[in-house]
């Protein structure tokens, strides 16, 4: 898991379970993303929420979740 310290003191990271991330203090916890299907059935991977791209499509919901970790942990960490 990475977690990304901001100057103010706040942490930023995916969420995972990992950590127990309660002993940071108290959490906001928000959607950085969604992947769903579009009208063919695809899936795609919409950032729009931390003002990323819609990736995709891709035949498989696991393929779009992959895409929806590197990006985040590429550009949004």
């Amino acid at each position: 898991m990475q977690i990304v310290i901001e100057p103010g003191g706040a942490l930023r990271c995916l969420y995972g379970e990992e950590l127990d991330l309660h002993a940071f203090g108290q959490l906001v916890i928000a959607r950085a993303s969604y992947v769903e299907p579009n009208a063919s059935g695809q899936w795609i991977a919409d950032l729009s929420p931390v003002d990323g791209p819609i990736l995709g499509p891709f035949e498989l919901r696991s393929a779009a979740l992959t895409a929806e970790r590197k990006w985040l942990e590429t550009n949004w960490l």
